[in-house]
């Protein structure tokens, strides 16, 4: 059974970093994609950035990109989404999601109904 633990969440000030993990189980082989969703009050959960693990192939919203790394571990089976230049903006829970078999997603990789499997969140808030 596939299993996710987000983590890493905190309080930091504008312009710091964090590193959130998602460590995962339960795969039987690397053909799956993990996707890291976040949640601000008030608002839908949207698609943050993702890894397609077999692939290599990562994905970005824009409104992250060049501020924020996805990265896999693969001897620790761990997703990490490194935070940089943060922004009060970028506060809200994060949640870790996994979808098997996500060549079918490409572009997709933002579409939460696609995916299986979901961690608890982490909240992440920025203060000015």
């Amino acid at each position: 059974d596939v299993q996710l633990q987000a983590s890493g969440g905190g309080l930091v000030q504008a312009g710091r970093s964090l590193r959130l993990s998602c460590a995962t189980s339960g795969f039987t082989d690397d053909d799956y994609a993990i996707t890291w969703f976040r949640q601000a009050p008030g608002k839908e959960r949207e698609g943050v950035s993702s890894i397609f693990k077999s692939l290599g192939t990562t994905y970005y919203a824009d409104f992250v990109k060049g501020r924020f790394t996805i990265s896999s571990e693969n001897g620790k089976n761990t997703v990490y989404l490194q935070m940089n230049s943060l922004r009060p903006e970028d506060t809200a829970v994060y949640y870790c999601a996994a979808v098997l078999s996500p060549r079918h997603l490409g572009s997709g990789w933002r579409i939460r109904r696609a995916y299986d499997y979901w961690g608890q969140g982490t909240q992440v808030t920025v203060s000015s």
